[in-house]
C-alpha cells in the first residue's frame, strides 16, 4: 500500500469530489478493480471526498454514468503536474541561466574607469594617455599590472607627483595628484638681472641689489631690463651680482566686442522630446528614428554606465538624448543696449583674468560705431609687480 502512495505521488494524483445518490457502489466498484483509494472523506450524505492516481482516474469515467455519480477536481498533486507547470517557463529559465553566465564573465573585466584627481583640479587629456598605455573598458582584470601603468604616466607627465590604481569589482580607481608648478630657482650666487614679464609703464621702482635700468614713467615691453645685474663701483670696475628688487607698473588689460544692432537668435519654446540608446561593449542600439520632430532644436546628452552592486559594472551603459525645441527670434537693439551687453560681457571676462580685483586702478570704454554694429574696447589698467628673474 506504501509503495503504492508513493508511486501515486511520483506519477500524480487528484484529489476528487464524487456526488450521487449511489457513491458507496462508486466506491465498492472501484474497490473492486482494485483501484488505488485515499484519505476518504464523506462530505455530507451525497458527496464524498478522496484522493485517486491519475491512471486510474482516467478509467472512472463508466463507473460515474453506470452509478449516475458525477466528479469535480479539487487539486492536482505531484511530480508530473509540477514539471508541467514549470514546462512553460522553461525559456525564462534558460534566458536566467544565460544571464548569470554572462555576468560571471563580464566580471572578469573591466567596464567602467573613474579618475578623481585631487581639490578636483582638471588634467588634459589624461584619459587619452591611460588607453594609450593599456587602461581601457573591457580590458582583462588579470591582464592589468598596476605598477607599471603608474610608472608609465608618471614617466610621461610631468604634471602628476603622485598616481594611485584600485581595482574594485569591474572598476578600476584612478587616484591623482598634480604636481604643484614651481618658479624657476635661481641661486643667490648667480648673475642674473630682472627683466619685464608684461608691457606696461613704470610707476615705482626699488633696486635693493643691482643697478635700476629704468625710472619712473617709462614705458617698457616683455624682456627689458629693469634691474641689471651688476654695479659700478666708484673706485672698482664693475662687479656682476645677483639682481634683487620690486619693480610695480600700470599694465593695460584690454579686449573688444562688436555688437550687432539688429541679430536673430534662438528661443527655448518649452518643448522636448526624449530618446534613449543602449550601447553594448560599443554596440549601439537605437530606441528612436534618426529625424527629430522639430526643425530647430538644442540636443543635450547623459550616460549612464548600469551597475548591480557599488563597484560592479556591466557593459552596457544606457544613454537619454533630450532634444529642446527653438525658434528664431528677432531683437532691435538700442545703441545703449549694445554697449552695456558687450561692457558686462567684457568686464566679466577681464574680471576672470585678473586675481587681485584691488590692483585694479582705472577702468574706461572705447566705442566706435558702424553701419550694423558697435564696437566695444574695454580696458584696465592694474598695478603689477612685472619682474622676473632671468640669468645673463
Amino acid at each position: 500500500m506504501i509503495i503504492r502512495l508513493i508511486l501515486s505521488l511520483l506519477l500524480g494524483y487528484v484529489r476528487i469530489e464524487v456526488e450521487g445518490y449511489y457513491v458507496e457502489r462508486f466506491i465498492n466498484i472501484c474497490t473492486n478493480k482494485k483501484f488505488l483509494i485515499w484519505n476518504l472523506k464523506r462530505k455530507n450524505g451525497v458527496n464524498l471526498l478522496l484522493n485517486i492516481g491519475i491512471k486510474d482516474f482516467k478509467k472512472i469515467s463508466k463507473i460515474c454514468k453506470k452509478t449516475n455519480c458525477k466528479v469535480r477536481i479539487l487539486n492536482k498533486r505531484g511530480i508530473p503536474f509540477l514539471l508541467n507547470k514549470y514546462k512553460r517557463r522553461k525559456i525564462f529559465a534558460i534566458s536566467l541561466l544565460i544571464i548569470f553566465i554572462l555576468i560571471f564573465i563580464s566580471s572578469r573585466y573591466i567596464w567602467n574607469i573613474e579618475i578623481k584627481v585631487q581639490d578636483n583640479m582638471e588634467i588634459e587629456n589624461i584619459q587619452q594617455d591611460l588607453e594609450n598605455i593599456g587602461l581601457k573598458k573591457g580590458i582583462l582584470k588579470k591582464s592589468i599590472d598596476t605598477t607599471q601603468i603608474i610608472n608609465e604616466i608618471r614617466l610621461k607627465r610631468d604634471d602628476i607627483s603622485w598616481v594611485g590604481i584600485d581595482i574594485e569589482g569591474t572598476c578600476v580607481k584612478v587616484n591623482i595628484v598634480k604636481a604643484k608648478e614651481s618658479p624657476e630657482i635661481i641661486d643667490n650666487s648667480d648673475y642674473c638681472d630682472i627683466i619685464a614679464s608684461k608691457p606696461g609703464e613704470i610707476i615705482k621702482i626699488i633696486a635693493q641689489n643691482g643697478t635700476a635700468m629704468v625710472k619712473t614713467g617709462d614705458l617698457v615691453q616683455v624682456g627689458d631690463i629693469l634691474i641689471g645685474g651688476f654695479i659700478d663701483g666708484k673706485y672698482t670696475e664693475r662687479r656682476k651680482l645677483h639682481s634683487w628688487g620690486e619693480v610695480i607698473a600700470k599694465v593695460k588689460y584690454e579686449l573688444s566686442e562688436e555688437v550687432a544692432f539688429y541679430e536673430e537668435y534662438y528661443q527655448k519654446t518649452g518643448n522636448f522630446e526624449k530618446k534613449y540608446e543602449i550601447n553594448i561593449n560599443n554596440f549601439k542600439i537605437k530606441l528612436y528614428k534618426n529625424v527629430s520632430k522639430y526643425l530647430l532644436f538644442e540636443t543635450e546628452s547623459e550616460e549612464k554606465n548600469i551597475r548591480i552592486f557599488k563597484n560592479f559594472y556591466l557593459p552596457i551603459s544606457i544613454k537619454r538624448i533630450t532634444n529642446y525645441e527653438e525658434k528664431v527670434e528677432n531683437r532691435n537693439n538700442t545703441k545703449e543696449e549694445c554697449i552695456k551687453m558687450a561692457s558686462d560681457k567684457l568686464e566679466q571676462e577681464l574680471n576672470n583674468k585678473i586675481d587681485n580685483q584691488d590692483a585694479i586702478v582705472n577702468k574706461y570704454i572705447k566705442t566706435e560705431e558702424k553701419e550694423k554694429s558697435i564696437l566695444v574696447t574695454l580696458t584696465y589698467e592694474v598695478l603689477e609687480n612685472i619682474g622676473v628673474s632671468k640669468k645673463e
